[in-house]
């Protein structure tokens, strides 16, 4: 039995161990700042690596693995209303986002103290939209316009 597959490639499942959060801070912070320029997941996993080695004197697990991971985080944050397309008036370029208020809301908990342990406790069901939003205590939202 393989792993379920999209039109265009596998979909990867996540580990059980739950989210790497420092990469989902990433790619919500670099949509937010993206206006003009592309958003490149991939490049963006490279960038934390190189850091993480910069500070831990070590690449944080395999660099394939986390440039995939990347790409995978980018399609469920769009596919759970956590970014959507930027709009060309706010600097979309047609590959860039933008944070929607359940993005800000996802930034906001991972840099809050205790925000990462509150996701971790729901498992890979952190970032389903009804218990992201039971859990942040907000109703479901569409877009915030928010950039």
């Amino acid at each position: 039995m393989g792993k379920p597959q999209t039109a265009d490639r596998p979909v990867r499942e996540e580990p059980t161990m739950g989210y790497d959060w420092d990469l989902m801070e990433r790619l919500l912070q670099r949509a937010r700042d993206c206006a003009g320029v592309n958003f490149t997941p991939r490049a963006y996993a490279e960038e934390l690596a190189r850091e993480k080695e910069e500070r831990e004197g070590r690449i944080p697990g395999d660099m394939d693995d986390m440039r995939l991971r990347a790409a995978d985080y980018e399609a469920l944050l769009l596919e759970g209303g956590f970014i959507e397309p930027r709009p060309q008036a706010l600097g979309g370029t047609g590959e860039n986002f933008m944070p929607t208020q359940r993005g800000v809301r996802l930034l906001e908990m991972l840099q809050q103290p205790n925000g990462r342990a509150l996701l971790d406790e729901q498992g890979n069901n952190a970032l389903t939209p009804e218990v992201f939003d039971g859990l942040s205590g907000t109703r479901p939202v569409a877009s915030s316009g928010l950039g």
